[in-house]
């Protein structure tokens, strides 16, 4: 009977294994995106509407200083080690470089700014969404890639910043509602719904409870914004006045590509392992 039981369960693992095993390609290919953007935006020229007409080239790159020779630099880093992330010799390399990186970021340019201005919502997004991309670049490799106390620090540092989102939507509900398009019905319903899954799915990762069903759920939510909210945004779907050719909109793409695809290889991950 426990053979039984045990086959049966290793045969529904097989079945829901199947739609989350894309995922490191997927958090690969967003970080490969992020890095050509940083390359091709290193110095971006704002010369029409909803910019001005005022012709000035201003560097548009995410979680940089704006120094052009810089984020050629870091582009192509993320390029390469996104790259490196696609295969099983090079993804433990690759995957400890970019969390580096992204960390470092996130505590060196986006830690300061966001405590000039503590309560800017904005700001402290600048701040997690990095540190949530270097914890699922971290915990990429798996046990046997990553050391146990990057493993747990990673699982943590995850949570803390899937629960800042969550308590961000819960605070926000009508703002973030207004960024839904016309044709989803009830924006606050979905916007808080949205906001205690991210809790929910913040608990499950740090508690390792179901960790995860958490990290399945939650990179679902992002491949549904995908699809719904940010790739018609850049292509000009819902009528946004320069959308399409706002490097902002196109980082909010990848940035929520990356953690689609992290938080599912994170899904994969676990079910080779006892939660």
């Amino acid at each position: 009977m426990p053979e039984a039981i045990a086959k049966e369960r290793s045969s529904f693992e097989r079945v829901v294994d199947a739609p989350v095993s894309p995922g490191r390609a997927v958090f690969a290919l967003a970080m490969m995106a992020l890095g050509g953007e940083t390359m091709v935006c290193a110095r971006y020229v704002f010369d029409s509407p909803p910019f001005g007409a005022q012709h000035k080239v201003i560097p548009v790159i995410p979680w940089l200083p704006a120094i052009p020779w810089l984020a050629y630099v870091f582009g192509a880093v993320w390029v390469v080690c996104g790259a490196g992330l696609l295969f099983k010799s090079t993804v433990r390399t690759a995957a400890m470089v970019v969390g580096s990186v992204l960390f470092v970021c996130a505590i060196v340019l986006e830690v300061p700014k966001n405590v000039e201005d503590i309560g800017s919502m904005s700001l402290r997004t600048g701040v997690f969404e990095p540190i949530a991309l270097a914890a699922l670049a971290w915990l990429l490799p798996g046990a046997g890639g990553t050391p146990s106390w990057l493993m747990r620090r990673s699982r943590y540092l995850l949570a803390v910043s899937f629960i800042v989102f969550g308590v961000d939507h819960l605070i926000a509900l009508a703002p973030i509602g207004s960024l839904l398009p016309s044709w989803i019905p009830w924006h606050v319903f979905w916007i808080g719904f949205f906001g205690v899954g991210f809790i929910a799915a913040g608990l499950s990762i740090g508690l390792n409870f179901l960790q995860r069903w958490g990290a399945a759920g939650i990179g679902l939510m992002f491949a549904i914004w995908v699809f719904t909210l940010h790739l018609p945004r850049v292509l000009g779907l819902y009528g946004i006045p320069g959308a399409p050719h706002n490097p902002n909109e196109w980082s909010s793409l990848f940035i929520a590509v990356a953690l689609w695809g992290g938080s599912w290889a994170l899904a994969r991950g676990q079910s080779r392992q006892p939660n």
